[in-house]
């Protein structure tokens, strides 16, 4: 992938390259709409979308490749959670075909995303020796169980509430279903509520105080609709409260 000038030129390998090529476009934006976002609401969102003007939100259009990560990355430090996404990638995805990965090409050792049916293979103890433990575990099966229906979810016909939906899985939550909807489907609105840091950081950089998620709820109401974009243009400023004490402490009761 290359741009020039305003054009973006993309080049796909593979058994699923006429998929990809077809949807280059959702990826980098290219359906994500401004209709009803207003920065001029508050000056520090007016200040981000100056700085950014150019942020759109992609989607992928996958929605087990997306719930697979965001189960993973619940209630764990982002340092867990990629060592247990690496480990089971490694020892269970497939190797990435095609010329670009051959030896000292772009994509030498790349793995493909386990697929539903991969999953529901993936024994417990794999699990546990990657640090993922039986919460983590439920959501990520009970979505693979879904198969190909639950990339419905995704679809701009599918007919209910795509957050309904997601979170009628068993463990799937507030922050989970919002991680989804943020990467498969481009969900403008699908701020990270429950997450550990974004409602905090978020509330200090609009209103110099950081707060829980019910407060930051009433922070973003203004943006409804937008939510998730402005998450995204005012974390990018980098803005937030000084962090005081030692990292938290990982896990050792798993396996190594």
């Amino acid at each position: 992938m290359w741009r020039t000038g305003d054009d973006v030129s993309v080049t796909c390998w593979g058994e699923g390259a006429e998929w990809l090529a077809g949807r280059a476009g959702r990826l980098l934006g290219d359906d994500d709409s401004l209709e009803g976002f207003d920065p001029s609401r508050h000056p520090v969102v007016a200040e981000a979308a100056r700085r950014r003007p150019w942020l759109r939100l992609g989607r992928t259009d996958a929605v087990m490749e997306a719930m697979a990560p965001a189960a993973l990355e619940q209630v764990v430090t982002g340092k867990e959670a990629f060592r247990a996404q690496r480990l089971l990638l490694l020892r269970f995805g497939e190797l990435v075909g095609g010329e670009a990965t051959l030896p000292g090409q772009p994509a030498e050792g790349m793995r493909l995303p386990l697929s539903a049916e991969q999953w529901r293979g993936v024994p417990s103890w794999e699990f546990l020796r990657a640090g993922v433990e039986e919460r983590r575990r439920i959501p990520l099966l009970a979505a693979a169980a879904r198969g190909g229906s639950l990339e419905r979810v995704a679809s701009p016909s599918f007919p209910g509430d795509p957050d309904a939906a997601l979170r009628s899985l068993p463990g799937v939550g507030p922050w989970t279903s919002a991680q989804v909807r943020q990467r498969a489907m481009g969900d403008a609105d699908a701020w990270s509520i429950g997450d550990y840091h974004a409602g905090g950081q978020l509330t200090y950089a609009l209103v110099g105080e950081k707060l829980d998620d019910a407060a930051c709820e009433e922070v973003l109401a203004p943006f409804a609709g937008h939510r998730y974009r402005v998450e995204r243009l005012v974390l990018g400023l980098g803005i937030g409260p000084e962090r005081h004490g030692p990292r938290r402490t990982l896990p050792t009761h798993f396996p190594r």
